[in-house]
C-alpha cells in the first residue's frame, strides 16, 4: 500500500480580507506584511503592536503574536480584535479590515 505524503502535510495558511473578499497566502508573515506583499494596503504606523493604527477584527481562525502583550485590552481580545502588524496566522483566517484597499498589483515571486 502506498501513501501520498503530501496529503498529510499542513497546508499554508491563507488570509481573507473582509469586506474585500480577497484571499492571499500568509507565507509565515504577519497579516500586515502578507497583505502588503499581496498588494493590499492596511492602515499602519508603528509596526510593533503599540500604536493601534492597524486594529482589525478576527472573524475566523487563530493567530499568534510576535510580542508578549500587544496593545489590546482584555475586552478587545475577548471581542476578537487583533493587531495585524504583530499577528501571524496559525491557520486560515478571515480578518474584518474595512479600511483595506488594493494599493498596487501584487508582487509575484518567480516560479
Amino acid at each position: 500500500m502506498t501513501h501520498d505524503a503530501t496529503s498529510r502535510l499542513p497546508q499554508p495558511a491563507t488570509i481573507t480580507l473582509a469586506p474585500l473578499g480577497c484571499t492571499f497566502p500568509a507565507d509565515g508573515k504577519t497579516i500586515l506584511q502578507a497583505a502588503e506583499a499581496a498588494g493590499f494596503d492596511l492602515p499602519s504606523s508603528c509596526r510593533n503592536g503599540t500604536c493601534r493604527t492597524c486594529l482589525c477584527r478576527l472573524e475566523q481562525g487563530a493567530v499568534r503574536y510576535l510580542v508578549e502583550w500587544p496593545g489590546l485590552s482584555i475586552e478587545e481580545k475577548r471581542a476578537h480584535y487583533l493587531l495585524p502588524c504583530v499577528a501571524v496566522p496559525l491557520a486560515d483566517v478571515v480578518v474584518s479590515a474595512p479600511l483595506a484597499k488594493a494599493a498596487r498589483k501584487p508582487i509575484l515571486k518567480p516560479a
